[in-house]
This record gives C-alpha cells, sequence and structure tokens, in this order.
C-alpha cells in the first residue's frame, strides 16, 4: 500500500474538532482557542506576491466588518514567513489601497496547513490550495471548501455561508440552493411514518411530505 505523506495523511472532517493549532501571525501569536466563543474563517493560499490571492485576500478585507458584524473573525495562512506577509500587507496598502485587517499565519513547517489538509500533493507539495474553513463558536468545523491553483474564491458566498450557517443553527431549520436572508427556509421533514402522515396540516407549505418550508 502506498503511503501518504504526512502532509495529505490526514484530513479534518465537518461536526467534528477543529485541528488544533498555535502559530505565529503577523498580529501576534494566535491560537484556536483565542476564537472561543466566535466564528472563525480559517482560509489558506498558496503564496504572497500573487495575483489571485492578492484579490482573495482585498475581498475578505472588503467584507471584513460584514463577518465582524456576525461574530465572525478571519485567520489567513500561507507556507511563507512572516516579514513576507508583512511585506506583501503593506504592498497590497501601498499598490490597491486596501489595508488587511486581519492576521495571517506564517506556516512555514507546514504544521497547521498539514492539520488541515490543506497541501494536495497533485495540486504542489510546498503550497497550500486554497482552502477554506469555517469554525464553530464551540471549536466544530462546520464547513470547508478546496479551490485549485488557478481560480479564485467567491468571498461574497463565504459572507451567504455564514448567514446561512446561522440561521440553520437559531431555528433549527435548512436552507435551500442559493439561500438569502429574508426567503423561506426548509423545515426538516419527519422522521417517522405516523408524521409523515400529519405533516401536509401543520400550516407549512408542504410540497411533499418530506418538501416542507416557512418564513421565518
Amino acid at each position: 500500500m502506498t503511503e501518504l505523506p504526512a502532509t495529505a495523511a490526514s484530513m479534518p472532517r465537518i461536526n467534528e474538532p477543529a485541528p488544533d493549532f498555535t502559530a505565529k501571525t503577523t498580529h501576534g501569536e494566535r491560537k484556536l482557542s483565542d476564537y472561543r466563543g466566535q466564528w472563525l474563517i480559517l482560509f489558506s493560499h498558496p503564496a504572497d506576491f500573487t495575483p489571485v490571492c492578492t484579490t482573495e485576500f482585498m475581498g475578505f478585507a472588503r467584507h471584513a466588518d460584514e463577518f465582524k458584524a456576525m461574530n465572525t473573525e478571519l485567520l489567513g495562512l500561507s507556507i511563507d514567513s512572516n516579514y513576507a506577509h508583512i511585506a506583501w500587507v503593506r504592498s497590497i496598502k501601498e499598490k490597491f489601497g486596501v489595508e488587511i485587517p486581519f492576521p495571517i499565519i506564517e506556516d512555514i513547517s507546514m504544521t497547521v496547513a498539514g492539520a488541515y489538509g490543506m497541501v494536495h500533493p497533485g495540486a504542489s507539495d510546498t503550497q497550500a490550495v486554497r482552502a477554506t474553513f469555517i469554525i464553530d463558536p464551540d471549536g466544530m468545523l462546520r464547513a470547508m471548501v478546496y479551490y485549485p491553483m488557478s481560480n479564485g474564491r467567491s468571498i461574497a458566498e463565504f459572507v451567504r455561508l455564514m448567514k446561512a450557517l446561522q440561521t440553520s443553527d437559531t431555528n433549527k431549520v435548512a436552507t435551500p440552493e442559493g439561500w438569502q436572508p429574508g426567503q423561506d427556509v426548509i423545515v426538516p421533514p419527519p422522521q417517522t411514518a405516523p408524521a409523515a402522515e400529519t405533516r401536509a396540516s401543520e400550516g407549512y407549505n408542504t410540497v411533499d411530505w418530506y418538501f416542507s418550508t416557512r418564513k421565518l
């Protein structure tokens, strides 16, 4: 059996505790436990001073206040030194007029990248792919999304996903494709045959016993 490289041997899983870390960042040392009681979006990029990553970081910066209003912190990461991060952030401010308000992890050892499965040998052995992890206030991993090196993420989609996750948690509902705040949500389907029989009379917008929606 072929043995996987250490950086690819394990992958984090949704609805399990997010891998713990303590790391040096552009804003000082950060630990996963620092974010207890808050949501955290941890995202990696292949390298500093690269064009696609620059657009993504500016996108996260432009939405930072919106994330903050949702009790959500941002934390970047790449396999670059802190000095490279600082120089890149300063360059973005100087050349593009955008200030990066969130910390960036220095991960030259690939410790955090390895724990979170950010290094995919098929893409690169020495760079992290565009991975995004949403961690809830209890330290549980709630969502993760991977993008290829060549294509930038939609930051607006992560804003939407955060709103959807928080709505689901608060109201014990699911959300349909492309859901936006103010739209109907999905009621969990009945779990027994008798409950399925009575679903149509419960006051929801019921298309079939397993598919019911309601307003919040």
